[in-house]
């Protein structure tokens, strides 16, 4: 599966990077392929480009905030989460998104 992502938190600071890590060790588990954009404090960094969003089978939203582009993720499927559920357990979350994905 390939997945794109954007994290963010309220403060912009740790739920983002931890969720970000958490999300890319749990894809390699699972042998997904993955790319986090992240929205902090700092601004945007590791922006996805719109071919990497073209080609991604899923788009998951990892936030807590509004964030900025989210119309780029227009007709693909969207998932959207609390940081601190992909951080407690980013395997039982990608493992849910898979399953969903091939019932759809």
């Amino acid at each position: 599966m390939k997945i794109v992502c954007v994290a963010a938190c309220t403060a912009g600071i740790a739920h983002t990077y931890i969720a970000r890590e958490k999300l890319i060790k749990g894809a390699k588990a699972l042998n997904h392929e993955i790319r986090v954009e992240t929205q902090g404090t700092i601004g945007t960094e590791n922006e996805l480009t719109a071919s990497e969003i073209a080609a991604a089978d899923v788009v998951i939203l990892a936030i807590d905030i509004k964030i900025k582009g989210e119309e780029r993720f227009k007709g693909k499927p969207v998932v959207r989460v609390k940081t601190d559920i992909v951080i407690k357990s980013p395997v039982k979350f990608l493992e849910k998104v898979a399953g969903s994905l091939e019932r759809a």
